[in-house]
């Protein structure tokens, strides 16, 4: 998809050599562009959905648009700041929306990116507000925080990771992403255990194996 809009150029470029482009300004996102993205995150989602074999599932485009807007402003933020300090919850909304899977996997499109962002955000100014507030988007959307430090004592792990197809890709990730933190919560671990079987050496070779003795 060509376009010349600053946001879906930076949701473009991201998604496809994972590198952002930082304008002078912070442009509005007109209703246009946000149905562009719709669109185009129907494909990214159906794309991804067909590597975790599943038909139950389907994109969330509200939700997805709103992810993209999150990560969008937050780079952008990353540089320009004029008339920003007392607004900046216009820029980063809270997410209003179900909190299920199709939703997690839909915003995951782009909040897989923010990690990064509050990284480089941190590097500039460990004290900036908006590092909080999106830190508290990752805790809420945690899938996309993997290998990022949250505070997930909250977190009931047996709920959570009771689908079948979110707990495939949540330990997944965190074999890809190497988190220990997560990979020694006991359920996790156990979890991994199951699925590495007598392979764990080829899978993680350093993961300690958690028991009630070395809790």
């Amino acid at each position: 998809m060509e376009t010349k809009s600053p946001f879906l150029d930076t949701i473009f470029l991201l998604r496809k050599n994972e590198c952002i482009t930082l304008f002078s300004n912070i442009h509005a996102i007109s209703p246009k562009e946000e149905q562009e993205a719709e669109v185009y995150f129907e494909a990214e989602f159906e794309k991804e959905r067909l590597e975790f074999l599943s038909d139950q599932l389907i994109c969330n485009t509200t939700t997805a648009v709103w992810a993209a807007k999150i990560l969008y402003h937050s780079a952008q933020l990353y540089l320009i700041r004029e008339d920003t300090a007392n607004n900046l919850e216009n820029f980063i909304p809270e997410f209003k929306g179900i909190r299920d899977i199709s939703s997690i996997l839909s915003a995951d499109l782009s909040l897989r990116f923010l990690p990064e962002v509050i990284m480089a955000l941190n590097s500039a100014d460990p004290e900036d507000p908006l590092i909080k507030m999106l830190e508290d988007i990752l805790t809420e959307f945690h899938y996309s925080g993997i290998g990022y430090d949250l505070d997930l004592k909250q977190v009931n792990w047996e709920e959570e990771l009771k689908d079948k197809t979110y707990r495939k890709l949540y330990l997944e990730r965190i074999v890809e992403k190497k988190d220990y933190k997560l990979a020694e919560i006991p359920f996790i671990n156990k979890l991994l255990m199951a699925e590495f079987g007598m392979h764990k050496e080829a899978f993680w070779r350093e993961l300690k194996i958690i028991t009630e003795e070395n809790q």
